[in-house]
């Protein structure tokens, strides 16, 4: 204590409110952070700890501490809110893969249309009205890929399952509750396989189900026999084809460029929405059968039968192809020469020729030529971009053109409400820099904003935006 009182006031004002790494402390959950983290203030300090629900009292420990913030591990929960579930999962807290399965579908919910207003609004200094998050009838096996990592576990044997949280570190599972129901058979098989392989070849285990087809895809360091997991794989699956591919490089990324198919095609062939379409390994969809038909549907509602469709980031196609067969013409614009391509193979298959037209290149770029090729037209965008969101060049084409509307797409809120922002004018670009603006001038006003929870039992939404021109 002497020594305590001989500091100055301030440095003995920061040596008291400072947690203490990998001590425990008590507090209560005030609120829930954009990635369902319970926010604790305590000791002067805002702590962020995973897995907690408002309204609780918790035992943590700081595993990290940074000024006042800090972030910690979850020791025991003192009061239990109402709306706590038991998590049915063994893993839930080790595997990454899921965040919420500790709360209630109905406050899940909740969770996620606060979340993205309070980012909005945050971030992009958007206040508009967020409605109801439209829901998925399966909370859980709703799943229709499955991407496992297969490697060894910390006592070096074979391990197929998934990364701990911010980690290369597999855990190993035997079923996954998200995924469906198959997932635990191809686990099965894939784990019997890897005791037989020399560790290091395999790679990822990755599942695409189509209307109850299957496709498989192996990727290993090098070229293996593969017929003993196929036959492993045929005692529980008849309608299935299997590829392996080859990726010796030491990147993150999951496929190499050489593929083998060693059993069917490679692919198959399906229908969404009445678009008929080849899905192979590489091919995008939206993982939730249910909830992307319920987002289409609506995209589709807010394009009017005679309209002009124009179709950002468009992939493969799929949305472009909708769009043309409701609207009568459609444009899909995108930067990668193989997604042009197979949109226009989709083009074809369809009988989309005329109404349909797929250009290859910078959506910044091409708008323009767009725009004037449908000029007179009634115009609807539609904007569907990574999660990383737009570039800030897309974002002033869109302002641009001045189209009647525009629909966008987004798997992140956060990027979402710095486009939304520049496109409503509450934010603005100053020496680089975006700040949020005393007095919001657009063209465009906000129609409706609604999640679509496509990821049940984890943070993320899907989240549509209409935005109408003035």
């Amino acid at each position: 204590m002497l020594f305590g009182s001989l500091l100055p006031v301030c440095m003995r004002r920061v040596f008291i409110i400072m947690l203490i790494k990998n001590q425990e402390y008590e507090g209560l959950v005030e609120a829930l952070g954009s990635e369902g983290e319970g926010i604790i203030k305590t000791e002067g300090t805002t702590a962020f700890v995973p897995f907690c629900l408002v309204g609780e009292r918790v035992r943590f420990k700081a595993l990290k501490v940074k000024g006042n913030i800090a972030y910690g591990k979850l020791v025991k929960v003192i009061t239990h809110a109402y709306s706590r579930v038991k998590p049915v999962c063994p893993v839930f807290g080790k595997c990454g893969g899921c965040d919420l399965q500790h709360m209630s579908y109905e406050e899940q919910l909740k969770f996620k249309k606060d979340s993205v207003s309070n980012v909005l609004s945050k971030i992009g200094g958007i206040y508009a009205p967020v409605n109801e998050t439209v829901p998925c009838l399966a909370e859980y096996n709703y799943r229709n890929k499955l991407v496992l990592p297969i490697g060894e576990d910390e006592s070096g044997n074979p391990a197929v399952g998934f990364y701990a949280r911010r980690s290369h570190r597999i855990v190993p599972i035997a079923d996954c509750a998200i995924q469906s129901p198959w997932a635990k058979q191809v686990i099965s098989a894939v784990s019997r396989f890897a005791e037989k392989c020399a560790n290091g070849v395999l790679r990822h285990i990755v599942v695409r189900e189509i209307k109850g087809a299957f496709i498989f895809a192996l990727v290993a360091s090098k070229r293996i026999d593969c017929k003993p997991l196929i036959s492993e794989l045929e005692k529980n699956f008849e309608n299935f084809t299997f590829l392996l591919n080859i990726n010796s490089s030491s990147s993150n990324v999951i496929f190499g460029e050489q593929w083998h198919i060693c059993r069917g095609e490679g692919f198959f062939a399906a229908e969404e929405c009445g678009i008929k379409y080849k899905a192979g390994a590489n091919t995008f969809l939206q993982v939730n059968d249910e909830v992307r038909g319920k987002l289409y549907a609506r995209v589709l509602q807010e394009a009017e039968e005679g309209c002009v469709a124009v179709d950002l980031y468009s992939g493969g196609g799929m949305l472009t192809a909708m769009l043309a067969a409701k609207c009568g013409k459609a444009y899909g614009i995108e930067l990668v020469e193989e997604a042009s391509r197979c949109a226009d193979d989709l083009k074809k298959l369809n009988g989309l020729d005329g109404v349909m037209f797929n250009i290859c290149g910078a959506v910044e770029e091409k708008i323009d030529e767009v725009f004037a090729a449908s000029e007179g037209a009634k115009r609807i965008i539609i904007c569907d971009p990574p999660r990383k969101g737009m570039e800030r060049s897309v974002v002033k084409a869109i302002a641009r053109v001045k189209a009647d509307k525009v629909v966008l797409i987004s798997c992140n809120p956060a990027t979402l409400a710095r486009d939304l922002g520049l496109l409503t004018g509450t934010l603005t670009e100053e020496n680089g820099a975006l700040v949020k603006s005393e007095r919001p001038a657009s063209d465009y006003e906000i129609q409706s904003i609604t999640p679509f929870d496509m990821f049940p039992q984890t943070k993320w939404c899907e989240t549509l935006v209409v935005l109408n021109r003035k």
